[in-house]
């Protein structure tokens, strides 16, 4: 006997109606708005275009969000198509349909962040709401003005429809909405400026043909995160750097296989030249927080990168790189770097810097610097003796990870008795010793490292409830480390 629970009475009469696609379609005049979005999901999922195109036309609420139906569907091309079917021939209209309130059409696949929908809703082309409550239901506060014209009342009541997406560009492929917009473009049909929190680039996609004109029906404004996944090479980002320039609200810049510098260019004397024109894109943006460098070849180059930059950023990213001195004077001295809450230095290469510099600029934080991350970097006993004193300075610390360092346990012990009376952690993660490891293969002496954990215990303070424990092949950085965990 099967345990399935059996079809609700709705489901039923839901597929009973689009067996006549005509007549669901002739229903829609009547149909209560309750009953619109199960009618919209069975169509969108079962493939009915007639009806998917016919719902868009006439749909009775502000907010249409498409992005959680779409990673299920089977014939998503079809039904990305039928959408926006719809929704041309609602913008093909002067005036609308009676019932249709469609006033954001959101293709994301997930809809956070609050932030940015919140940022969407001030925008100067009429106040949208992500509430999917039917407009009839939500009672008006305005009155209107004298002397206000009936068109101008309704444009107050039906602004232009906007379609929410995050873009993903990879090299030579294109998912089912990029197809369609490539499509409506080489058509010259026309749609509504697409409304973008994240664009994305992976591989080398400045060859993408038509890229260019997908980007320009973006409302650049509206982007709040950029990530860009090379290979890109500096020719690549200053393609890039006249579409930057018009993100205005940007928070998030993330770079990660890019290539700053090569025998050619040395060669010529040009990665000064376009390095210079492409930092100057920075001057354009003032509300950038987060920076996120990662494996890309700075070696005496990060200056270019940070000195344009308008506002202090909260959160920098510098992983899996390779630094000079300059570099990390350049940390500790440019203004965009003066009140970081956390910086991630994991697996930066450091040959032959003096770590005096890293103090510094961890000195210069110890007001704001509530995480940081120096897993993998080569540092030693002598160099973390020297960040010793700024690190007790870092008084709002809180997240310290630093495993994959050979650093011996009396340096850790000395670290700890400086660092814990001073500092707020919540989660430290520290390097297993190089004496816990013993033979030509490393083996690990777990009685060595059983004593570590001991003596690192006689450290903590008994009035904060903790746990301490051992996480073999760290996945972050495939070394071990030592997790001390503070409850809260």
């Amino acid at each position: 006997m099967s345990s399935a629970s059996p079809p609700r009475l709705l489901d039923i009469a839901i597929q009973s109606v689009l067996q006549d696609e005509a007549s669901a379609i002739d229903a829609l005049e009547w149909l209560p708005v309750d009953l619109f979005r199960p009618l919209f999901t069975a169509a969108f999922q079962g493939g009915h275009r007639e009806t998917v195109k016919a719902m868009v036309f006439s749909w009775p609420f502000t907010y249409l969000r498409l992005g959680v139906l779409m990673e299920d569907c089977e014939s998503l091309y079809d039904m990305l198509k039928a959408a926006l079917d719809g929704l041309e021939m609602l913008l093909a209209l002067k005036d609308r349909p009676k019932r249709c309130k469609l006033k954001q059409l959101d293709l994301r696949l997930n809809s956070g962040t609050e932030i940015w929908n919140t940022w969407l809703a001030t925008q100067s082309d009429g106040s949208l709401t992500s509430s999917e409550e039917p407009a009839a239901t939500q009672p008006s506060t305005q009155t209107p003005k004298e002397g206000r014209s009936r068109s101008e009342e309704k444009h107050q009541l039906l602004p232009p429809v906007r379609v929410l997406i995050d873009l993903c560009f990879q090299e030579e492929v294109m998912d089912e909405f990029l197809t369609l917009l490539s499509e409506i473009i080489k058509q010259g049909k026309a749609l509504p400026p697409l409304y973008c929190r994240k664009v994305e680039f992976v591989g080398d996609v400045p060859k993408f043909s038509i890229l260019e004109d997908i980007l320009e029906m973006v409302r650049l404004d509206s982007v709040w995160d950029v990530e860009v996944r090379g290979p890109w090479d500096l020719h690549d980002l200053n393609w890039f750097g006249s579409y930057l320039a018009r993100m205005v609200h940007l928070h998030t810049i993330s770079f990660s296989g890019i290539v700053l510098d090569c025998l050619g260019l040395c060669m010529q004397k040009g990665v000064k030249k376009l390095l210079a024109e492409f930092s100057t894109h920075f001057l354009c943006l003032h509300e950038v927080e987060c920076l996120i460098l990662d494996g890309v070849f700075l070696h005496g180059h990060l200056h270019w990168l940070l000195k344009c930059l308008q506002t202090p950023l909260k959160y920098l990213t510098i992983k899996d790189c390779m630094l000079v001195d300059s570099d990390l004077t350049c940390l500790s001295c440019c203004p965009c770097t003066s009140h970081l809450q956390s910086l991630d230095l994991s697996g930066v290469f450091c040959k032959g810097i003096h770590f005096g510099l890293l103090a510094d600029l961890l000195e210069r934080l110890s007001a704001t610097l509530t995480n940081l991350d120096l897993d993998s970097c080569g540092i030693k006993d002598s160099e973390f003796m020297a960040l010793k004193p700024a690190l007790g300075h870092c008084t709002q610390l809180k997240y310290l990870a630093f495993s994959g360092n050979p650093v011996s346990s009396g340096v850790l012990l000395a670290l700890m008795y400086h660092t814990m009376p001073r500092c707020q952690f919540s989660f430290l993660e520290l390097p297993v010793p190089p004496r816990c490891y013993v033979g030509p293969e490393d083996t690990l002496d777990e009685g060595s490292l059983e004593q570590v954990m001991e003596d690192l215990t006689l450290t903590l303070p008994p009035s904060r409830p903790h746990s301490i424990s051992f996480l073999s092949y760290h996945s972050r950085n495939g070394s071990d480390a030592i997790i001390i965990d503070f409850k809260s």
